[in-house]
């Protein structure tokens, strides 16, 4: 009998350790994402408008580039490597198609904090002047690149090893409203952190706890020493940059190329600044030599790790967060699924390989991912083109750029952070679907504001899971309902035919950011089961769904949701008499599922609806106005589609 037993559990075990050729290549496309779509790619069709998008990109890579190396304190053609090396390994294992990995303001910004401190810039006079062989750049700048890779390095281990604890699918937790704020409180860091620019002033590194107060306070001390011409460049830098960009943005249908306003304000910038000498006569601040090529790889300074830990998990959380919420708005937009997991795994290997080519951090950017849209890429062959590009500026066109006035830089990075600063209009958003998501929303900005974006994100999620732990007690988490009376007037009233048609679910829990996937799940599989047509009457039930705990729990439909017959259009029931209350996240699930099931020719009706929820609704969503779907019972919903189907069979038989 034992024998048997071991020969049964060998058995078991060679067939677990036996991975079928099956399995390998499955297991390889879900973690090479690029083995599933470049297989399929459409020269026609893509080539083209990803060719323009690789050019346009470019154009923003190497700018920001440039200026967001400046901002992590370290010498900008370091930039210039963190716009080539990241966007490769993330078009090979990431899942966003119209996601541009690359140097980021926000983990530039944490990097520096360490760069800051460990190499001071106060002691540049004491190290040794002699260049090293690596760029001919200085010890100095060496020493201050080898922590900013060290930050970036560690940063790519730790969200590697969150893809291996599968971590990915905890992010729920960090909702939009936490996202917004924290990344309109970094974006206004980094507008901070480009000011002595923008004034042509010289300031000393100013970071820590109330950091953003004291960096004004020290401009509005030291004003008198403010560069008029460097301010006044700055300004017509911006107006330049606004004006031209919101005309390519009225102008896009019209046009098919916009024009590259960066690339063109940096050459005239860069040739009136030699023409006339401005460094000198002046005294503007310009970007410097630039060398040229790409070093050989070296591995990142181990010895420094145990001193970056704090920055590496604020550049591997930051990054992280930013990076999904855009690849999650682009799978959205472009009706396609992600992998949060697989993110992970992707900006971790795209830091940790980046790092051993003196790439400072990287991550998504919502500035160039909006270039994307814009320019109407359609695959991550747009990002693998403006490498190319990158590639020429590396190699040929980057000494070039040693007159571009830093002022200039400046005042593109501003310009390019709009779409972060612009979000302040979420506030009226919040306000009027959900007040306690507003109050989270400003909390998260004063505490990013104060400190820094790490632990702006961290009270954040703080901040809504207490909120949520306190206002589920007080829910009702489920609600059973006697269905006798609505049994007889369905049997009594209705044809069998127009009630083959209607599913009637009930929320039985409140809809927040917790449970709003499972509930968008649960539901779309209700719709889309496979059952028979010819289901009778007496089986035609109300299922009553938990959508925190169970899939489906109570009624007697389990996975026997009658499913339309073909040719015929279902109508969906939802009945929220028991939905105590609900989120922003909750609310965009709902209407997210009205317009889903409006694509699928579902028509979806909700009753028992609060007036909180149907001014939420009304107010998030563009629904359809000549539609009644908020009705004050589930049995007015009915009425309201038998007289429908009557209306319709009245106009077939006219017709006839």
């Amino acid at each position: 009998m034992t024998g048997a037993k071991k020969k049964k559990k060998s058995m078991l075990w060679g067939k677990m350790h036996t991975p079928q050729c099956e399995d390998i290549i499955q297991w390889c496309r879900r973690r090479l994402p690029i083995l599933d779509w470049a297989p399929h790619y459409n020269l026609k069709e893509n080539l083209l408008p990803d060719t323009v998008s690789g050019i346009m990109l470019a154009v923003q890579q190497v700018t920001q580039g440039l200026a967001f190396a400046v901002l992590s304190s370290v010498h900008p053609v370091f930039g210039l490597y963190g716009s080539l090396f990241p966007a490769i390994i993330y078009a090979i294992f990431g899942m966003g198609r119209h996601v541009a990995t690359g140097t980021f303001a926000l983990t530039s910004l944490i990097s520096a904090n360490a760069v800051e401190r460990i190499v001071p810039q106060n002691i540049q006079n004491l190290t040794t002047q002699s260049n090293t062989s690596v760029l001919g750049l200085s010890d100095f700048e060496m020493q201050r690149i080898h922590v900013a890779v060290a930050v970036s390095f560690l940063g790519g281990v730790i969200q590697v090893a969150m893809f291996v604890l599968q971590l990915g699918s905890a992010t729920f937790v960090v909702t939009e409203p936490v996202i917004s704020a924290m990344t309109t409180g970094a974006a206004t860091h980094v507008v901070t952190s480009q000011v002595k620019y923008l004034l042509g002033m010289k300031m000393p590194y100013i970071s820590g706890p109330l950091g953003f107060f004291y960096i004004y306070a020290y401009v509005f001390e030291n004003i008198k020493s403010v560069r008029l011409e460097a301010l006044l460049l700055s300004l017509l830098s911006i107006v330049v940059l606004v004006l031209v960009k919101e005309l390519n943005e009225q102008f896009k249908r019209k046009i098919k190329v916009v024009l590259p306003v960066d690339l063109v304000l940096i050459i005239a910038a860069s040739f009136a600044c030699y023409c006339t000498n401005m460094e000198n006569t002046y005294g503007l601040e310009v970007v410097g030599h630039i060398p040229q090529g790409i070093p050989s790889p070296r591995a990142p300074p181990m010895n420094i790790l145990s001193a970056v830990i704090t920055e590496a998990f604020g550049v591997a959380l930051v990054g992280y967060v930013a990076s999904l919420a855009l690849a999650q708005g682009s799978a959205k937009k472009f009706k396609y699924s992600i992998d949060d997991n697989q993110e992970f795994l992707a900006h971790g290997l795209s830091n940790i390989a980046s790092s051993f080519f003196f790439c400072i951090p990287s991550a998504a950017a919502m500035g160039r991912t909006a270039g994307l849209y814009s320019t109407g890429a359609k695959t991550q062959v747009a990002c693998l083109i403006s490498c190319i590009f990158v590639l020429i500026v590396i190699y040929a066109i980057g000494p070039l750029l040693y007159w571009l006035p830093m002022c200039v830089l400046a005042s593109i990075i501003v310009v390019g952070l709009k779409g972060m600063l612009i979000q302040f209009r979420d506030l009226k958003k919040y306000w009027n679907v959900d007040k306690i998501d507003w109050g989270i929303w400003v909390s998260t900005y004063v505490f990013t504001i104060c400190f820094a974006a790490n632990v702006g994100l961290l009270f954040g999620v703080v901040c809504t899971i207490a909120i949520v732990i306190g206002r589920f007690p007080r829910a009702m988490t489920l609600s059973i309902k006697n269905m006798k009376e609505m049994e007889f007037k369905v049997k009594t009233d209705m044809d069998s035919e127009t009630l083959q048609q209607v599913k009637i679910i009930s929320i039985n829990n409140p809809l927040v950011f917790l449970n709003a996937k499972k509930f968008y799940t649960d539901l779309m599989n209700i719709i889309q089961k496979e059952n028979a047509c010819n289901q009778p009457l007496d089986d035609i039930s109300k299922c009553e769904q938990n959508t925190l705990l169970n899939s489906l729990s109570n009624g007697n439909c389990n996975e026997e949701v009658s499913q339309s017959c073909p040719n015929e259009k279902c109508s969906l029931i939802l009945d929220c008499s028991g939905f105590t209350f609900f989120d922003y996240s909750g609310v965009s699930m709902l209407v997210e599922v009205y317009m889903d099931c409006k694509g699928r020719s579902v028509d979806v009706l909700l009753a028992h609806c609060t007036a909180s929820l149907i001014k939420g609704m009304t107010y998030y969503g563009n629904l359809d106005s000549e539609k009644p779907i908020f009705f004050e019972s589930v049995s007015a919903a009915i009425s309201h589609i038998h007289s429908n189907k009557n209306l319709s069979k009245l106009s077939d038989h006219s017709e006839v």
